[in-house]
């Protein structure tokens, strides 16, 4: 696997939810300083991986980095060069296609199925979570279906009044 910095880039409710129902949009309910967090760290990165349910929510090709859709089918879509690009192929696969092109910093964006991919994989070697204080009582988890998995905090930090930024490693 590629020396590259992968980053898990989420905002979750205080009862552990990245949304409500599966097509929501995370600016419905999270802080404009998570929002701006979001902004720096996908630009920083240069290039973001997410879901095709996720960009559907999104709506357009975020400016100023690469986006990368993964979905089942990537044939059926067209890829704009430059900034969007559609693919059927497997974490590891994505992580290595981005390395050989100079790319050393890849942001997971979402959603659920997303990073559990890359969770599952092993591939993720820092977690950004934005603890939003909200309860859903319901809706998408962060991850599913992972093994046990340690972490270490390497950073705390408020967002704002409320929200709390927190940065883990894997061990």
């Amino acid at each position: 696997m590629p020396d590259m910095q992968v980053s898990l880039v989420a905002a979750i409710t205080l009862d552990g939810k990245i949304a409500e129902v599966s097509d929501q949009v995370s600016l419905d309910w999270t802080s404009k300083e998570d929002k701006r967090f979001f902004v720096q760290k996908t630009k920083e990165a240069g290039v973001l991986v997410m879901g095709r349910t996720t960009y559907e929510t999104i709506g357009r090709p975020l400016p100023g980095r690469l986006n990368i859709v993964m979905t089942r089918s990537a044939g059926d879509f067209t890829n704009e060069e430059n900034i969007l690009e559609y693919t059927a192929q497997s974490p590891e696969e994505i992580l290595n296609q981005l390395s050989s092109r100079g790319f050393e910093h890849v942001v997971i964006a979402g959603g659920s199925q997303v990073y559990s991919l890359f969770v599952r994989a092993g591939l993720v070697t820092d977690y950004f979570i934005t603890v939003e204080p909200i309860l859903f009582g319901k809706g998408v988890p962060l991850i599913e279906n992972i093994s046990p998995t340690r972490l270490h905090l390497v950073e705390k930090k408020m967002l704002g009044e409320e929200a709390v930024l927190l940065h883990y490693k894997s061990l």
